[in-house]
């Protein structure tokens, strides 16, 4: 799964494997894919495609499943509104919703993450999840609590299992995932720093035989390591196919990091002599995408509405219409304004899009966008007979260049990447001839774009009065090794 796909679940449902990830600030939350061989994935839907749950503001995390009776529960983390973190709960009558959610499970002081399902030794359910200590500089323990009939609501005690207590696992645990084999639960869990540059993150596991415990953690933790191609592995989902065992997670690729986010990758492993998991070499041997062309995006707009690849943030769904081979975005007035974006692949790329220059109403600004978060982004502005350059850090914008334009009925802007850092930006009027823009340096510096827990998109990006709306003709994106 290419792109930034953080904390990854998988489970099979009939004949179907379905897969989630993380959403984090980007809307719609918690992809809904399908696959009949764990390879070839197809984006069918979202847990929450437009309207989010009433409690919950953000921090949208590690989605996991459970199917009982023909229904299929989605348990996730979000922060509550004003609160703490909280395992929540939604579910459906099938995978594909549309699921109802049925709120928070437990939300504990330090907050509560990475809630996962599994029935004990004796069918009754239980929640399995983190307390966050390492947000306040406490321990990070994983409790199990039982789930009532319903599914719905906690009932009785919780137990301790285990915390980070071994010198790898730094200063937390988190991201169970569980599986049973001849007669041992399996936890499979992550351990240290998930994120960003600095990140160590690795996979652990401990067996028990009973659910509740005592948990015996592998002395050869962690068994899965980075390695020169891939980065800080770790927070993933069991599934079995064929007699075959895997491992769906995440990280981070070597050469392009942090830019392009927490990848998903799919790692087979073996059973030992001892009955503990083994991964060949205890790194991940997923290779690198030697034909990224494959990943090219060229959208013209086709159909009535905009395809479920396209994303925005949090809370700011902007309004969108698809006709004629035509995005009409809807303005909106605060620092971008409204966006729509797509996932990068690779580090480096050429981004471009054609929009009407003509009709675009006075003192609205539409363009092409490399975006973190609303907050910190760099763009390409067209407007008042305009090109401009944007730079957006900490939510300050500031207008680095501004060239006037002849008139024209459309202009097309491009954006070039070296690498997640570098960046250039030109326009055309006729489709042919580009002018670059002049900036003091040679390039601009994208190193602060990405957030610690994402990776950057790409935007169509519509600034200005609300009730204005600019008109794209292409979205193209061309990717580079």
């Amino acid at each position: 799964m290419p792109g930034d796909f953080p904390d990854p679940t998988v489970t099979k449902i009939g004949d179907t494997y379905w897969a989630s990830a993380t959403s984090a600030e980007w809307g719609a939350v918690f992809p809904l894919f399908t696959s009949k061989n764990l390879l070839d994935w197809e984006l069918v839907g979202h847990v929450f495609p437009d309207k989010l749950p009433d409690w919950a503001g953000s921090n949208f995390w590690a989605p996991e499943f459970y199917q009982e009776n023909g229904r299929t529960y989605v348990y996730y983390t979000a922060r509550k509104k004003g609160g703490m973190l909280c395992v929540a709960v939604a579910s459906a009558d099938s995978p594909e919703g549309p699921y109802h959610d049925h709120g928070p499970l437990v939300g504990q002081e330090a907050g509560s993450i990475d809630g996962f399902a599994m029935p004990d030794e004796n069918g009754d359910l239980y929640l399995i999840w983190k307390e966050d200590g390492n947000s306040c500089h406490q321990d990070t323990p994983i409790w199990a609590q039982r789930l009532n009939d319903e599914r719905t609501a906690l009932i009785g005690e919780a137990t301790e299992l285990f915390g980070n207590d071994v010198r790898w696992e730094g200063p937390l645990v988190e991201g169970s995932a569980l599986v049973r084999h001849n007669g041992y639960f399996y936890m499979f869990y992550a351990g240290n720093s998930c994120c960003g540059k600095g990140c160590n993150y690795a996979t652990g596991v401990a067996r028990s035989r009973n659910l509740l415990g005592p948990w015996e953690k592998y002395d050869q933790n962690p068994i899965l390591d980075r390695n020169e191609v891939w980065k800080c592995p770790g927070h993933g989902t069991v599934a079995e196919m064929d007699g075959r065992w895997f491992l769906l997670h995440h990280a981070y690729l070597a050469a392009s990091h942090e830019f392009v986010g927490r990848q998903g990758l799919l790692s087979e492993f073996t059973w030992n002599a001892e009955g503990w998991p083994e991964f060949e070499r205890r790194s991940p041997q997923a290779a690198p995408l030697t034909n990224v062309s494959e990943l090219n995006i060229a959208e013209e707009f086709e159909g009535d509405r905009l395809g479920l690849e396209w994303q925005w943030p949090i809370g700011q769904q902007p309004t969108t219409k698809v006709r004629d081979g035509q995005l009409h975005l809807q303005a909106g007035a605060s620092r971008l304004g409204a966006l729509v974006a797509r996932r990068t692949h690779v580090a480096t790329y050429k981004a471009a899009t054609t929009l009407d220059f003509a009709n675009l109403p006075t003192d609205t600004f539409a363009g092409l966008a490399a975006v973190g978060d609303p907050y910190n982004a760099l763009a390409l502005m067209a407007g008042n007979g305009q090109v401009q350059i944007w730079h957006v850090k900490s939510g300050k914008q500031q207008c680095l260049v501004q060239v006037f334009v002849d008139p024209c009925d459309t202009i097309t802007l491009r954006l070039e990447v070296w690498g997640g850092q570098r960046y250039r930006f030109a326009y055309s009027t006729d489709g042919a001839t580009w002018q670059p823009l002049p900036t003091d340096s040679f390039s601009l510096n994208g190193t602060y774009l990405p957030p610690w827990d994402r990776g950057v998109r790409i935007a169509l990006v519509a600034q200005g009065a609300e009730g204005n709306s600019a008109t794209f003709n292409n979205f193209i994106v061309r990717n580079h090794r």
